[in-house]
């Protein structure tokens, strides 16, 4: 097992990319902390990796605030002692709109959510990711830094792109201490990730686009599995990936090279 002995939090562990990634570091062998706000989606992944014999528990937190998030990694490290891995994975799509029609009430929350809550999850690990190196992993898109072509997800591709920088300036400044910051960017995946969008007024202002065989060429149209990208995660928490920091993956199926 790749990860024996290490610790790992993973924001947004109750669904998708999140909870398949849980299960997996658990099966390699890291002691998961599963944060989220849905108490009972997180217990259900708690309960999955325990019921395969591993080890985790469930953590409760919003990670746009400031005081939950230092309580949640204060109780990660009084639980197991140690912080090795985060997976700064929670985000939502907010509002996708026209410009004119976005509140800025929505465009704060979308940045509040996926930027802020980037920022607050790894600023409060990194006293104890200094303790002995680590890796931090960064979930961005696609959209925001190869495809711009999603009218309407302005607040959205902004968050992510603004992910992309931050990964790059902390990778710098942590690199000193052995930490390791990378940041993937998901195509299409088959996660539940659109039940949190809102579409509003854009059919005026979107540019008409047609794929008659699907945007993602290397699955004929088919999205990838939460399964696939915690593979990816896998990788960039474990010493496979030792020399590799402040570095964008994108997977994606090559759907950013057809529809950017």
């Amino acid at each position: 097992m790749q990860l024996t002995g290490k610790v790992a939090l993973i924001t947004g562990a109750g669904s998708g990319i999140g909870k398949a990634t849980a299960l997996l570091l658990a099966k390699e062998g890291a002691k998961v902390a599963a944060l989220g706000r849905t108490e009972d989606e997180l217990q259900k992944t708690v309960t999955q990796i325990q019921d395969a014999g591993g080890e985790a528990m469930a953590v409760k937190a919003d990670i746009s605030q400031p005081e939950e998030m230092q309580q949640a990694v204060q109780q990660v490290v009084n639980q197991w002692g140690r912080l090795d891995i985060v997976f700064a994975n929670a985000g939502i799509n907010g509002v996708w709109a026209p410009l004119e029609d976005l509140e800025p009430e929505e465009w704060d929350k979308t940045i509040n959510i996926n930027l802020k809550g980037t920022f607050l999850t790894v600023k409060y690990a990194v006293p104890y990711l200094k303790k002995q190196g680590g890796s931090v992993i960064i979930t961005s898109s696609v959209n925001g830094t190869r495809v711009f072509s999603n009218t309407g997800a302005t607040a959205y591709s902004c968050s992510k792109a603004a992910q992309v920088a931050f990964t790059k300036m902390v990778a710098l400044e942590l690199a000193e201490h052995r930490i390791r910051v990378n940041v993937i960017c998901p195509g299409a995946i088959d996660t539940n990730i659109d039940e949190n969008t809102q579409h509003r007024d854009l059919e005026e202002v979107k540019e008409p686009v047609h794929y008659p065989e699907g945007q993602i060429p290397l699955t004929d149209g088919k999205p990838g599995s939460s399964e696939q990208v915690a593979q990816l995660v896998l990788f960039l928490a474990s010493d496979a990936s030792s020399h590799i920091t402040g570095t964008e993956m994108w997977i994606d199926g090559g759907q950013s090279l057809l529809v950017g």
